[in-house]
């Protein structure tokens, strides 16, 4: 199979980030690798459009954030037939309580906010990157955010920092 060029580096350099982004919204390791494995063929198949835009690392974000959205349903219609199946049982989180609560809480928030806040916080990119991912303006990813962060705090029982 002949390879791009450029390609290997980029997804070399950009594997971490972009399966990690498909984590925290999937919830499912499994489920990212697929996630981030079919981004990254996306894009290796335009590769020679891909490869010219300014920031082909956040189309392939842009990717994983707008597929995460049907896994997330499929995932949640299986889990709901897993503990019904299991008597209430479902199965053991893969993170520590903590770390699986807050995201269990963020993939309850609306598919853009949840998007927002995993790429933001969690890849650490920051709003004017986000935006860029998701093709919004900034001013609309910081609503997003806002918004997010209040009805977080409600989920996790957390005050509201003072602004």
């Amino acid at each position: 199979m002949r390879v791009a060029p450029g390609f290997d580096q980029f997804y070399a350099d950009n594997w971490d980030a972009v399966a990690g982004l498909a984590y925290a919204l999937s919830g499912s390791r499994i489920a990212s690798e697929d996630l981030a494995q079919e981004a990254f063929l996306a894009a290796y198949r335009r590769w020679e459009t891909i490869g010219g835009y300014d920031s082909p690392g956040a189309w392939v974000r842009r990717v994983v954030a707008n597929r995460s959205v049907s896994v997330f349903r499929r995932r949640t219609a299986e889990a709901r037939a897993i503990v019904r199946l299991s008597g209430g049982h479902g199965p053991l989180p893969e993170l520590s309580l903590e770390a699986a609560d807050v995201l269990r809480a963020v993939r309850r928030l609306p598919r853009r906010q949840a998007q927002v806040v995993v790429l933001h916080y969690l890849q650490d990119l920051p709003l004017s990157e986000v935006a860029v991912i998701l093709d919004r303006s900034v001013e609309t990813i910081r609503t997003h955010l806002r918004r997010a962060r209040k009805t977080l705090a409600v989920y996790l029982d957390v005050p509201e920092e003072e602004t």
